[in-house]
């Protein structure tokens, strides 16, 4: 049953604070480094809202990656050790390239990048620094202009010919250790998102720039999560999407707090992974 069919204010729900992007005249943008003497780390300002979350999991079948942006999916996995690079590159990486293959009908599909995440209470999250820390800002990985040039980051000269067909980046997202209780993943219903929500903020790196939207509050915005995901299950949130006939582009998501989270919940790990996809029609 799909949410058209679905009166989505009588599902549970909780209602928790997101860090949306606090407006500005300028371009936000935030250092991935130490920033030059005198700036600020980020103008990536947070403006907390309350807003109700809801348990998306009575309705689970109903959601599609092209509509609302995102799917919760059954894929078990072979991995051991997570915090083991060569585990995942060995193990994981073909996996998952063969899974998304064939959910989305992909001619083919390109790993670029992963991240592992551990909450620590009170830590920030640092670049470069072990595992980085859960995302707690509302946020899409990529923007009109970063999903085209992540493919010619990664693909070179075989980009062009490429960025003629339909191109998406994917995100797949999945706990580590379950049930996750802790620091849970919101999605928001991509047909709940207006454009003018997003905003393209800079990312700097020491050798490069790089692009994401961040997003201001709306409350039209339908927001989901599934409680109590289990290594055995994953997300496919989508990132970015060349297609500009009507489907969802762009997907935004976040951590938040679960005020019902028991205190003994173990801290929250995860794993995201990257993937360029594409379809040649």
């Amino acid at each position: 049953m799909g949410l058209q069919e679905t009166k989505i204010e009588s599902l549970p729900f909780v209602t928790a604070e997101l860090n949306y992007l606090k407006p500005t005249a300028a371009k936000p943008r935030t250092y991935a480094f130490d920033p030059p003497p005198g700036e600020p780390k980020s103008t990536n300002l947070p403006e907390p809202h309350l807003v109700p979350i809801f348990n998306g999991r009575p309705i689970a079948r109903g959601f599609s990656l092209d509509r609302e942006g995102f799917a919760l999916l059954r894929h078990p996995t072979a991995v051991k050790d997570f915090y083991d690079e060569n585990e995942i590159r060995r193990v994981y990486y073909p996996a998952a390239e063969a899974f998304i293959r064939a959910t989305l009908k992909a001619d083919r599909v390109v790993l670029f990048d992963h991240t592992v995440r551990r909450r620590v209470e009170g830590a920030a999250d640092i670049r470069g620094a072990g595992p980085r820390q859960p995302a707690t800002r509302v946020h899409v990985d990529q923007t009109v202009s970063s999903g085209p040039n992540r493919v010619r980051e990664h693909l070179g000269d075989e980009a062009d010919e490429l960025l003629k067909g339909r191109v998406q980046v994917i995100n797949l997202w999945r706990p580590i250790r379950g049930p996750v209780r802790d620091a849970p993943l919101a999605m928001c219903d991509g047909t709940s998102v207006a454009a003018s929500d997003l905003v393209a903020s800079d990312l700097i790196y020491p050798n490069r720039r790089g692009e994401t939207y961040s997003v201001t509050y709306n409350p039209a915005h339908r927001w989901f999560y599934f409680p109590d995901m289990t290594p055995d299950e994953a997300l496919l949130l989508k990132c970015y999407d060349s297609a500009t006939d009507g489907r969802t582009r762009f997907g935004p998501h976040t951590a938040f707090i679960d005020p019902t989270t028991p205190a003994d919940a173990a801290p929250r790990e995860s794993i995201e992974l990257r993937a360029l996809v594409f379809h040649r029609s």
